[in-house]
């Protein structure tokens, strides 16, 4: 099956890439180094040229809301129309556990009207929400750091490993449109904070942590369970503890 997958130089679609060519699939990978821009909507319509499905795992930095609205809402009319030049099947896109549930987030407003132009566009679709991966804890604590401190707020999640995230992208990719996919996770819940320190234990880092709802980039919105998953969610197998022992330095 001839699959692109869209933001395929990230973290989650190299993996993405790696997994299907595994599974012995011809993979096309779209990235601006590939000369394609999503947004601009160049060198769609060559890059999608006989494919039968297409991932997105394209994601955005931007800080504001409304950047990261017009930067998730741009890019997928782009892809959904250059999909419907191409007779593309099958549109699969990564969104997130609980994006429906945290409005004072720029990224998930962001994911929100990207879902919402997948429902409402013209190729059959699968949404994948995942929960927070194993390595966000201690990105967030980089992107937050000042002065060696970060201000973390005590978030309950249920984390994936991305290699997991990729595999389930990969075996949905080459099925049959589902609508919205159930909730994907990993096996045991943890709290942001616990994860961020050993994870920066382990890599070496001596950023102090500091609990807090204030200032960061959740609110109490995101409080309790509301990151956790469904309870019919799929269970991927890789523990933290097992992410965490290969990153050790």
């Amino acid at each position: 099956m001839r699959v692109a997958v869209i933001g395929a130089t990230g973290r989650i679609g190299s993996l993405t890439v790696a997994a299907l060519q595994r599974d012995g699939h011809d993979v096309v990978p779209i990235s601006r180094t590939h000369g394609v821009d999503v947004v601009a909507g160049t060198g769609l319509d060559e890059a999608l040229a006989g494919v039968d499905a297409v991932v997105d795992a394209t994601s955005t930095n931007a800080a504001a809301e409304a950047d990261a609205v017009g930067f998730f809402t741009t890019a997928t009319a782009n892809l959904l129309a250059a999909e419907q030049r191409a007779a593309v099947g099958h549109h699969v896109v990564l969104s997130i556990t609980g994006v429906r549930a945290v409005p004072g987030n720029a990224h998930m407003a962001g994911k929100r009207a990207q879902e919402a132009a997948v429902e409402a566009g013209p190729i059959p679709y699968t949404i994948v929400p995942a929960t927070q991966f194993h390595d966000f804890p201690a990105m967030v604590a980089g992107w937050v750091e000042q002065d060696g401190v970060a201000q973390l707020p005590p978030l309950l999640m249920q984390p994936i490993a991305p290699t997991d995230v990729a595999n389930i992208l990969a075996r949905v990719a080459v099925g049959a449109p589902q609508g919205r996919h159930r909730d994907i996770a990993g096996p045991e819940p943890h709290d942001l904070i616990d994860m961020a320190r050993r994870t920066l234990a382990a890599q070496g880092s001596s950023i102090r942590l500091v609990p807090t709802w204030h200032g960061g980039i959740f609110d109490e919105t995101a409080a309790g369970d509301v990151l956790l998953p469904a309870a019919d969610a799929e269970i991927a197998p890789t523990t933290f503890d097992e992410w965490l022992a290969t990153q050790q330095r």
